[in-house]
């Protein structure tokens, strides 16, 4: 991987995404940031502000996330723009890496799940760190498997828990020094 060729999306929140972007700066990797107008970043280099035309396209069905999710997301713009943004990384990115907690029914917990639903319709490669299991696991052939992934594509999606802890944190670190080097 030649790492000023690659570009890592996010959307810049405290916590997993917040590392992604201070990894993708210590290794030389481009960043944006994808938001919307209102919305508190927690890393503000390379923002871009998704208007209500571009937000518009990443537009969702609250039921249908809320069922896909196995959870109930209920009609507020926030959400609902969050949700959007979340569209427009994973569209942007051909590579999902997520830091988050994979729950019994095969979901990741909170937000974070909308990208991990996007990256599997969109039949991305999906990688989830998950940090109670300490272990990154990859979904092949419809399940979570074990794995030590890389970043192998000039365009990934870093999103995740804002609760990170130190074993997520490393998990990213690790991440970045397998795909690049140190």
């Amino acid at each position: 991987m030649i790492k000023d060729k690659c570009t890592l999306y996010s959307s810049g929140l405290k916590g997993a995404e917040e590392t992604f972007g201070e990894a993708a700066e210590k290794h030389g990797v481009n960043e944006v940031i994808y938001s919307f107008e209102g919305h508190k970043l927690s890393r503000d280099k390379n923002v871009k502000i998704l208007g209500a035309e571009e937000l518009v396209r990443g537009d969702i069905s609250m039921e249908l996330a809320s069922r896909m999710l196995n959870r109930t997301y209920y009609e507020t713009e926030k959400i609902r723009k969050v949700l959007q943004t979340i569209f427009h990384m994973v569209n942007s990115g051909h590579q999902v890496f997520v830091v988050g907690t994979i729950q019994e029914d095969g979901s990741v917990k909170g937000g974070t799940g909308w990208a991990v639903e996007l990256a599997k319709m969109f039949n991305r490669p999906l990688h989830v760190f998950d940090q109670p299991n300490k272990q990154w696991f990859t979904w092949k052939n419809s399940s979570w498997q074990e794995d030590t992934p890389k970043i192998e594509y000039n365009t990934f999606v870093g999103s995740g828990t804002r609760y990170l802890n130190d074993a997520g944190r490393e998990a990213i670190d690790q991440l970045f020094a397998r795909s690049f080097g140190e």
